[in-house]
């Protein structure tokens, strides 16, 4: 298959960064992993883009007693990758924004002694900036800090300063506790206020869904069920559960994936145009998909949804323990690692065209992807000379590990006078702009600082979300339905492929993404 590279070389760039007026971030759980390898280096990379103003600090907050200097430690480790960017004068002036308490969450002293500290970087700037509290914590602890927070009056906002609350997933493990977190929250917050992160909607190619859609002329007369066949959403890892075995044997790929990640994607491929590019008129959107989305069947269970889990098998010449051998797995636990499902958009654009969403640990390939499958053309007129069929045009839109867009089209080849073939036209984010694309904290972070919450998910959002799972958890947990197995370093397992075959469709291979 010949691929055609494209190029920007000479093209009208229209590109508009906002720089964030003044603020500071304070993050709860500073210590952890998340702050190190994903917080830090993203502020490291704003900071070097020009991106963070004179007025910047970074506070963090923890259970681990840590000095300003443990703490800046830790920055600068975290930014190794590109420190080497950074001249000695920047690095040190990046990492004097850094500083650090301790203390426990439940503790009306702790909020005290942040208060305190807050009003001490204020002087030393003489400006009162924004702030952005990051609960990069256990959703358990959520509420609790919230609370503190709020009453510790470090939950206002004014003319000349902000206070925003960025919350990571999952927001709740169904309807009624995601409702429950909302109350407790809101009661210090407004919702304008609160950020409920999904980092998969940082990401570039996530974005350029948007752009690709609504700046072209070209694409949206076809975006619908009179041009497109199916629409394919895959989230493949090829790592397991790691150390996070306590936390995910109570979560499931249902909700450690599906709710956010995936149906977060569904409705950027399927929403309706918005108004305009204002966060509200997108989001207003994307909770009018959601409100179409037919509800799953449950009966019989293979008829919109499969649960599976991976048993023992091999990833690269490796050989991995089965899901339950795991470390703090329950013996015989039926979490399921791997979910794909069927589901259906009940409006005029999607009515009848099926969009097939799948997601698994332990898969042969780390790969993340939407594909759109266009309707075959409706007369082949090379029948004579012995072509019989024509595949289906095929739009890939990559997310990860690179991102880019791919376009699978027929046209003829050198030679014969019916010699057709497949050509692809392949865009990659990292060629073509010569740099890799960052990351999706980065843009995420910076989007909060600007008071952007396009990107962020709203609370009807989530209760829409939770009201389409809520019956699948439900009915997993009354049956305590037994998952199908598959072997750690597969493509797919029988039943997974069931669910789409009996469309008279396939999977793609993840091998061939």
């Amino acid at each position: 298959m010949e691929k055609i590279r494209p190029s920007v070389k000479d093209q009208q760039m229209l590109c508009v960064e906002s720089p964030p007026p003044d603020c500071g971030i304070v993050v709860f759980g500073a210590s952890g992993d998340l702050s190190k390898r994903k917080l830090i280096p993203a502020l490291g990379n704003l900071f070097k883009r020009g991106l963070l103003s004179r007025a910047f600090f970074c506070l963090g907050c923890g259970r681990k007693k840590y000095s300003d200097d443990d703490f800046r430690q830790i920055a600068a480790q975290a930014i190794e990758d590109i420190s080497p960017a950074l001249s000695d004068s920047q690095k040190s002036d990046f990492l004097a924004c850094f500083h650090y308490i301790n203390g426990d969450y439940g503790d009306e002293n702790f909020y005290k002694n942040l208060s305190q500290t807050l009003a001490e970087l204020d002087k030393k700037q003489g400006k009162s900036p924004g702030r952005v509290f990051y609960l990069s914590l256990p959703p358990t602890l959520y509420s609790t800090v919230s609370q503190n927070l709020g009453k510790a009056g470090l939950n206002n906002s004014s003319k000349d300063s902000f206070t925003r609350l960025i919350v990571e997933k999952p927001f709740g493990r169904d309807l009624a506790s995601a409702v429950e977190l909302n109350d407790c929250i809101s009661k210090w917050f407004t919702e304008e206020q609160i950020y409920r992160i999904d980092h998969y909607l940082g990401k570039e190619t996530v974005q350029n869904i948007l752009m690709f859609r609504f700046a072209n002329s070209i694409f949206e007369p076809l975006w619908n069920r009179n041009y497109i066949d199916h629409i394919q959403i895959t989230i493949a890892e090829s790592l397991g559960i790691e150390s996070r075995g306590g936390y995910y044997d109570k979560s499931g790929a249902l909700r450690d994936m599906f709710v956010n990640h995936m149906l977060s994607m569904v409705c950027l491929v399927a929403m309706e145009p918005p108004a305009s590019f204002a966060s509200e008129h997108i989001r207003n959107e994307k909770v009018q998909l959601l409100q179409s989305i037919r509800p799953f069947k449950l009966e019989p269970w293979n008829e919109d949804i499969v649960k599976g889990q991976y048993s023992a098998g091999e990833i690269n010449g490796q050989k991995v323990p089965a899901y339950r051998q795991e470390a703090d797995v329950a013996n015989g636990s039926n979490t399921e690692t791997y979910v794909a499902s069927r589901l259906w958009v009940d409006n005029w654009r999607w009515q009848g065209v099926p969009f097939y969403l799948r997601t698994g640990k332990r898969l042969s390939k780390r790969v993340t992807e939407i594909a759109v499958t266009f309707k075959k053309v409706p007369h082949v007129m090379f029948k004579s000379a012995g072509i019989e069929q024509l595949p289906a045009n095929v739009l890939i839109m990559k997310i990860q590990p690179q991102e880019g867009i791919s376009l699978f089209f027929e046209a003829k080849r050198p030679g014969a006078k019916l010699c057709i073939g497949t050509l692809e036209m392949d865009f990659n984010y990292a060629e073509v702009f010569s740099a890799e694309s960052h990351d999706a904290y980065e843009r995420l972070l910076l989007d909060c600082m600007v008071g952007d919450q396009t990107l962020f998910t709203r609370i009807d959002d989530v209760k829409l979300t939770w009201q389409l799972i809520d019956n699948i958890l439900s009915a997993w947990q009354q049956e305590d339905s037994t998952p199908h197995f598959y072997p750690a370093g597969a493509q797919t397992f029988p039943q997974a492929d069931g669910l789409i075959q009996k469309d008279g469709r396939s999977w793609r291979p993840i091998s061939q993404m």
